[in-house]
């Protein structure tokens, strides 16, 4: 289906990438307008007009029409008729160039206005479009990367590991320097999506979710604002073989998760996908599963907004706790720290590459995180039933630094955080303000004009107005905690 325009056929499918080009013709067609119809020439040509016809008077009368012909002559007076004729003929050559000059005037005019008038609609509907007004309402790809600390991008200054795609996004976007999660990644994933503490919710046991909040997170409040959910990756907030219909409770249309504790998270993977186990997984990679389910997910939901939660398993090792070991990988043994990084930097890629195809860039707020640091150690195989185990040391520029997690420290808690938004959130940034996770919930909520009931008792404070590159203060402290310990930090400290 298409429209005519003055500048030709817009195609009503690829609205977004055609409205750019609908504009760029725009304005070449107003400048057009003002410049093929200058009024200049015909306002010289009407002045020509006048003077020949003053001329022909003069020299006429003062020659006595000795020079000029008979019917140029105003004083030749042969018959009435012929008296008349050049009277006549400077009449109608002196209307003839003022109607000519009128109606190059009014089309010129004419078409000026339309032109205008388009802009000013066009305008308006750019306006109304852009993520930066406050009815907007922008699609969100949250990416929580699993076990990865600052120091593993090189962004952040990391040299061990390769992740292109990662320093794109924050050369284009904004970088946090001062985020932190919880040490661990079930107690991160509570904070996430509740907005809260997890002591607040009364320190839920290890992979549960407390049943009085499943109505009060975050992709419920995006679902009720009008957004279409979905989740893929990790879930750990229950097992979905004793209960199917938890991420469907928690807010979310649609999810494809691995079985925690219950299969392989990655070669020939067991995943519940909408409330079945999927059968197609077989000599497949989890991760591309998880990727290509998110990209089927926003393909289908282009013209209403979307919340696209990656739940990595990367970069967590395999399971440890089955009767029999899961499957190796394509090396005869379990992907190692270095290789599992070099992974997630490639799906991040391809989610934003398929966000750049859809035409969905401008339209769609990337935030990337993790819910803790780099593990001390990560399955590298396992021999006679005992899993082998390699130590990771990353280099910090020239400082090596040992993995953290599960400790109240720098390297156990300081997570990358990456925010990136084309058109709204200008490139190569970087922000000293403090954030937690239990900001996310506010923040989302926030841009996508959603209302929160309980939004006095949160944890998490708003950050949108830094995510749309607007004047302002963060939080002045975040906080984080591990059993019966816990911090908080400052700006100063």
């Amino acid at each position: 289906m298409a429209f005519q325009s003055p500048m030709g056929q817009i195609k009503s499918g690829d609205t977004h990438a055609s409205f750019d080009k609908f504009l760029n013709a725009l304005g070449s067609f107003y400048r057009r307008a003002q410049g093929t119809y200058d009024l200049g020439f015909w306002s010289i040509l009407h002045k020509a007009f006048n003077l020949i016809i003053v001329l022909i008077f003069l020299l006429g009368y003062y020659n006595n029409g000795r020079k000029f012909p008979k019917f140029l002559n105003p004083r030749y007076q042969t018959t009435t008729a012929d008296k008349n004729k050049p009277i006549r003929l400077c009449f109608t050559i002196w209307i003839l160039s003022i109607s000519l000059t009128t109606l190059r005037q009014k089309l010129m005019l004419k078409k000026v206005l339309v032109a205008h008038l388009l802009l000013m609609f066009t305008s308006s509907c750019q306006q109304s479009q852009h993520p930066k007004n406050q009815k907007y309402k922008p699609n969100i790809l949250l990416i929580l990367a699993d076990d990865v600390g600052q120091e593993v991008l090189g962004s952040y200054g990391g040299t061990s590991y390769t992740t292109t795609h990662l320093n794109q996004l924050a050369l284009s976007g904004l970088r946090f320097d001062h985020a932190y999660s919880m040490p661990v990644c079930h107690t991160s994933r509570l904070c996430l999506i509740t907005g809260q503490y997890p002591f607040r919710l009364e320190n839920p046991s290890w992979g549960t979710f407390p049943k009085s909040w499943e109505q009060r997170t975050l992709p419920n409040l995006l679902k009720k604002a009008g957004y279409a959910t979905a989740i893929a990756g990790k879930w750990q907030l229950a097992l979905l073989k004793d209960d199917v219909e938890h991420p469907f409770r928690l807010g979310f249309d649609e999810y494809s998760l691995f079985g925690w504790h219950e299969g392989p998270r990655y070669y020939s993977p067991l995943i519940w996908e909408n409330g079945k186990i999927r059968s197609n997984t077989t000599n497949h990679y989890g991760p591309d599963i998880y990727v290509e389910f998110l990209i089927n997910f926003m393909k289908r939901n282009l013209n209403q907004p979307f919340f696209a939660y990656y739940s990595m398993a990367l970069c967590h090792d395999v399971t440890d706790d089955l009767k029999e070991p899961v499957p190796f990988g394509p090396h005869g043994r379990y992907d190692s720290y270095t290789e599992m990084v070099e992974a997630m930097d490639n799906r991040i890629g391809q989610l934003v590459t398929a966000l750049d195809q859809l035409g969905l860039r401008e339209k769609t707020l990337i935030f990337f995180t993790a819910d803790n640091g780099t593990p001390k150690r990560s399955i590298l195989s396992v021999k006679n039933g005992r899993f082998i185990r390699k130590q990771i040391v990353s280099q910090f520029g020239e400082v090596p630094i040992n993995g953290g997690k599960g400790e109240l420290t720098d390297a156990g808690t300081r997570v990358p955080t990456i925010a990136n938004w084309q058109g709204v959130l200008p490139g190569d940034n970087v922000t000293q303000e403090l954030m937690d996770l239990s900001d996310l919930l506010p923040t989302f909520a926030e841009l996508a004009g959603a209302e929160i009931p309980w939004k006095t008792s949160l944890d998490g404070k708003s950050l949108a107005g830094i995510l749309t590159d607007k004047p302002g203060r963060g939080r002045d402290w975040v906080f984080s905690e591990h059993r019966s310990h816990s911090w908080v930090r400052t700006r100063e400290w």
